[in-house]
């Protein structure tokens, strides 16, 4: 019966896939060279040769250099330039125009001359922040644990890969261990990635993570076959096992933000607890939906829709990615 259930999330999940480029962050990173000049990088999502129409707008008192560089790759539309502001920014307001009229957000982050970092999460309802002199280590714990609660919820692999298991684990106990050993093995390659200790190209960890979801999919379908397979005997196993690959592709979304200098350990572990309370969150919606529609009658073949479904995007995601390689 859970099973069946998960037709209705795994087919929300699916249409959010299909339109997930759309909500890529763009990303702003403003390097202070000196007390008053200041290097910038604007990355913009694009469809084709259309850039979104969101643009960075410094303090007034700021000029921007004559000869900015522009270029696009793959669909992401990148600026740099750079710009000089008379006594610095600190205390001004720097704006992402235009952000208020879309659905994406924004990650902003300034880096000072001294080494340390502000990091801002902007959104069509705060499209803006103020530069600041110092951050405070409550506000990079705020910061970085909703960057990781943001990350995971719009990481459509990732949560597909929460579901397979979800409908492939028998009981409340297996479940609780299979999550377990989920999350204690993307914390420790998050970590060590994210710290440099290990360091993994994010093409193929990521080609590799379509494919175990695919794997996990297939396992469900021997399982229904009356073949139980090694995920159905020791879910933890194979949980821990593909957990260390996606690990690695959290740390490649945190590798683009970047961990202010000051603050490493308390943003990683921040950024990490974050992630752990979206895939909480995502698994309370699935039991919740569960629990709501329980008693309804599904026909015997309902199981497949979600399996399949799943392993469709899977088996895309996989020969897409296998494509991107250079």
């Amino acid at each position: 019966m859970k099973r069946s259930v998960l037709i209705i999330l795994t087919a929300l999940l699916f249409s959010v896939s299909v339109e997930s480029h759309e909500v890529r962050p763009a990303y702003l990173r403003i390097q202070q060279t000196t007390a008053e000049q200041f290097e910038l990088l604007w990355r913009v999502p694009a469809r084709g040769d259309l850039r979104l129409g969101v643009y960075v707008e410094m303090p007034r008192h700021c000029k921007k250099s004559d000869s900015p560089l522009a270029w696009q790759e793959g669909g992401t539309y990148i600026e740099r330039w750079s710009a000089h502001c008379p006594g610095g920014i600190t205390g001004d307001r720097v704006v992402i125009t235009g952000l208020s009229s879309t659905v994406i957000d924004a990650l902003a982050r300034f880096e000072r001359l001294d080494g340390t970092t502000q990091v801002e999460r902007l959104t069509p309802a705060n499209p803006g922040f103020e530069v600041s002199d110092s951050e405070s280590l409550a506000e990079v714990a705020a910061t970085y644990s909703m960057l990781g609660i943001e990350h995971i919820l719009k990481g459509i692999d990732h949560l597909l890969f929460v579901l397979a298991l979800l409908i492939l684990v028998p009981n409340t106990r297996k479940l609780i261990w299979t999550i377990t050993s989920f999350t204690l093995a993307h914390s420790l390659t998050l970590a060590a990635a994210t710290l440099g200790w290990v360091h993994i190209p994010q093409s193929p960890v990521e080609a590799v993570i379509a494919l175990s979801i695919l794997f996990v999919a297939m396992e469900i379908v021997h399982w229904r076959q009356g073949r139980p397979g090694i995920t159905r005997r020791w879910p933890w196993l194979v949980a821990f096992t593909f957990g260390l690959l996606h690990g690695f592709g959290f740390a490649g979304a945190l590798s683009e933000i970047g961990l202010p200098e000051h603050a490493i350990p308390m943003a990683l572990l921040f950024f990490n607890l974050g992630v752990e309370a979206g895939q909480l969150v995502f698994i309370g919606a699935v039991l919740l939906v569960w629990s709501a529609l329980k008693l309804i009658n599904w026909p015997q073949w309902a199981w497949r829709v979600p399996v399949y479904a799943i392993g469709s995007m899977a088996a895309f995601w996989t020969l897409d990615r296998l494509a991107g390689f250079t």
